[in-house]
């Protein structure tokens, strides 16, 4: 539990000193936002979502950021990096592939993703706990589903929608129970 909230409070200040140095910069990092169809873009699919279009926003993506990362940690370090990178790398594609014209950045896609990962794990892994979790993320964070409708002109809903899906398959992917904790847990006890 410990390195979980050393995780958590590590992905809180690098996006918040990297907001910090993109406020007194103008949103001069916004460049490196993810431009749909621009070859020249293409790598920010990687910087995207760490950059913000305002401090609101920022402050809108912090949190559940924060609450939902802590959450993933339960399934380890390694899932939590590898749910990451999946989402990360998916819903970049995707958007730069599929997503309308603009700056699309933001850490919702990958809020998103935890949500649908978060969502869906529990009742893959069953166990007891993630079950639980997952339950409680539906309940509480649930209203987020209706974000992957299109929105304003500045939302960026298909980030929303990529993220949630690519979510869900890293569920598919990631969050079955290791052989060993299952064999563990039907061995025989003297």
């Amino acid at each position: 539990m410990q390195n979980n909230i050393k995780w958590v409070g590590a992905i809180f200040l690098v996006l918040t000193a990297i907001e910090i140095i993109n406020l007194f910069t103008g949103r001069s990092l916004n460049y490196f936002g993810l431009i749909p169809r621009s070859i020249n873009h293409l790598p920010h699919i990687f910087s995207a979502p760490l950059l913000h279009g305002s401090f609101w926003h920022f402050l809108s993506n912090i949190v559940t950021l924060c609450v939902f990362s802590f959450l993933l940690l339960q399934y380890g370090a390694k899932t939590y990096l590898k749910v990451t990178l999946t989402i990360i790398v998916t819903t970049g594609l995707a958007v730069w592939l599929f997503a309308r014209g603009g700056n699309h950045l933001g850490a919702s896609s990958v809020i998103y993703g935890y949500f649908g990962f978060l969502l869906l794990a529990g009742f893959i892994s069953k166990q007891f706990l993630r079950l639980m979790t997952s339950i409680f993320v539906g309940l509480v964070y649930g209203g987020l589903i209706f974000g992957v409708l299109p929105q304003g002109k500045y939302i960026s809903w298909e980030s929303h929608l990529f993220g949630f899906l690519f979510g869900l398959m890293a569920a598919k992917m990631w969050a079955h129970t290791p052989n060993y904790i299952t064999a563990r847990q039907a061995a025989p006890k003297n």
